[in-house]
């Protein structure tokens, strides 16, 4: 005869975890100290800001390099936000993947542009 002590825990819906949780604060730290740095260079540029102004701030390696990072962070940060909102809304276990899928298709798709346009200025 088996004695059972306590509830047993069901978790259900998104991931939970610190994993998840600091990813997102680092993500955001990251992208919102790189606004900081490309303010700074806008404010800081003498002449009007035109696409000339533009391509010099990203004309660098090193800032090239953070941009790079700076689009992986941003998708990192959103696919575990619509991850978890996927997970705790949807219900359908078929409906959720096809979203899942279509979410990872269209940020790679948008990062793959993003490095696409970086690396032609």
């Amino acid at each position: 005869m088996s004695v059972n002590y306590g509830s047993k825990r069901i978790v259900v819906g998104a991931h939970y975890g610190l994993r998840d949780w600091l990813s997102q604060r680092v993500t955001a730290a990251l992208m919102a100290l790189f606004t900081v740095v490309v303010l700074a260079q806008l404010i800081f540029t003498k002449g009007p800001i035109g696409y000339a102004a533009w391509a010099g701030i990203f004309s660098s390696q090193w800032m090239k390099v953070v941009t790079f990072s700076v689009i992986v962070a941003l998708a990192w940060h959103v696919w575990v936000g619509v991850r978890d909102i996927w997970m705790d809304y949807i219900q359908p276990v078929g409906l959720r993947l096809v979203l899942q899928v279509f979410t990872i298709v269209w940020l790679v798709g948008c990062a793959g542009w993003g490095f696409q346009v970086l690396w032609r200025l």
